[in-house]
């Protein structure tokens, strides 16, 4: 086509061409006069899944050059060493960093209330509360010097955050050791939470203008006509995240439980064998977020292994009432009463032992049924059978039974048999059969 063209317009086209081709190759920074805000939200359990999210969000806070960056946290705890890490990222971040205890009716207790603390700026909406961040054992068991260590440890770990926050120390002390908690307005009052807000908007209009010290040198924060951008969790973040629910951990070992049981009722089917041992695998992930009992989860085990038994030995329901009862008290007893915003709804507990019971009772039923059922094959099933005599019987003869010719002899030899009428099998001696005949 540049044949047809002048040499002007040639020199034109090459440079429109080598422009065009220069802005796709690098397309120019646009910066926007838009301030940047990154919103996270943070619910559950604090777990290694909380501790991803957390990682990304900050890691794409660096890339954007945030104005700051909000927490909204609900938690009622969780894992010691997802919290320290998360700490870490707030207490070394590179740009401010706020709490936000929201909705109305959430809380920051436990290891919430580090994770709250560590914040440059810490705010709480109304009919929220903070507290009880006194430490709880996953496996329990704990002597008094190992619980004393413990618990000396985390009131060393949020006194140095509360100090550096500049923060109330003994009360933040006070909430390990004596698990104290406050609600949002009594955590304002007391110099824990900076202020009390209504909502996302008062949130940022109280924020504007407050000043932070980061890295040594003072902030200033503009929050106002400012971008808010919610960084959501992956699809993965989000379902390892679910697994740290106690009621659905509870759940999967329950299901873990009957698809292993029915496995060996039904030896060869693989499926729910296989969905079982998942299940199973998925629980203990979970279970290992929570503060669970390890005596509890023996307990489970133990009734699983009587269930399993009771499908190869015939207890005739000793083994299943052994079970029920381990499950029963493995149930209750499972995440550490000492935990007290997370526990099993009462429903799960119910449905999983009412289920279980109701299964096996049904089990028991049919087992005992066919035990005390007549045998109906081989030599024993021919008593009661009702045949044909192929010939009077005075008192032998023999007799058309089961599709078997058989010598056959007569109990009441004062009464004749005449050939094609029916008997009835009454006993088996040495492959003969003994019959009268049948009444009616």
């Amino acid at each position: 086509m540049l044949k047809y063209c002048s040499k002007k317009n040639k020199v034109f086209l090459i440079f429109t061409l080598s422009g065009f081709l220069l802005l796709l190759l690098f397309p120019p920074e646009i910066k926007a006069d838009e301030r940047i805000i990154q919103w996270i939200r943070i619910e559950g359990t604090i777990s290694p899944a909380t501790l991803e999210y957390v990682k990304k969000s900050f890691a794409h806070a660096r890339e954007k050059n945030i104005e700051c960056l909000i927490i909204q946290l609900d938690t009622p705890g969780g894992l010691d060493s997802s919290m320290r890490e998360i700490v870490k990222l707030i207490m070394n971040a590179e740009f401010p960093v706020v709490v936000y205890v929201s909705p109305r009716g959430a809380r920051a207790a436990s290891a919430g209330v580090f994770i709250a603390l560590s914040a440059h700026i810490l705010a709480m909406a109304p009919g929220t509360n903070i507290g009880a961040a006194h430490p709880v054992s996953l496996m329990g068991g704990m002597d008094e010097e190992m619980k004393e260590k413990v618990v000396n440890d985390a009131a060393a770990y949020i006194r140095s955050i509360a100090q550096k926050r500049e923060r109330n120390v003994d009360w933040a002390e006070k909430t390990v050791r004596e698990s104290v908690s406050a609600t949002a307005q009594e955590a304002e009052a007391l110099g824990i939470a900076d202020f009390v807000a209504e909502d996302k908007n008062q949130l940022l209009e109280k924020l504007d203008g407050r000043r932070i010290i980061l890295d040594e040198k003072e902030i200033t924060l503009q929050t106002t006509n400012v971008q808010v951008s919610l960084f959501e969790p992956g699809f993965k973040d989000r379902f390892l995240q679910r697994l740290a629910d106690p009621n659905l951990a509870y759940i999967l070992l329950m299901i873990g439980m009957w698809g292993l049981i029915l496995e060996f009722f039904n030896p060869g089917i693989f499926l729910p064998g296989i969905a079982g041992a998942i299940c199973l695998i998925l629980s203990f992930f979970s279970l290992q977020l929570l503060p669970f009992s390890l005596a509890a989860l023996l307990l489970i085990i133990l009734a699983v292994v009587l269930f399993v038994l009771e499908t190869q030995i015939p207890s005739y329901g000793a083994l299943t009432i052994g079970g029920v009862v381990a499950l029963t008290l493995g149930s209750l007893m499972l995440i550490e009463p000492s935990a007290i915003y997370v526990s099993i709804d009462w429903k799960y507990l119910f449905v999983g032992v009412g289920f279980t019971l109701s299964l096996f009772i049904f089990i028991i039923f049919y087992a005992i049924k066919a035990q005390l059922k007549k045998p109906t094959t081989g030599m024993e099933g021919l008593i009661g059978a009702v045949g044909v005599a192929k010939t009077d019987l005075n008192p032998g003869g023999k007799v058309y039974v089961h599709g078997e010719l058989w010598t056959a002899v007569n109990l009441s030899p004062d009464e004749l048999i005449k050939k094609g009428e029916e008997v009835e099998v009454i006993k088996i001696e040495r492959m003969k059969i003994f019959v009268q005949r049948k009444e009616g």
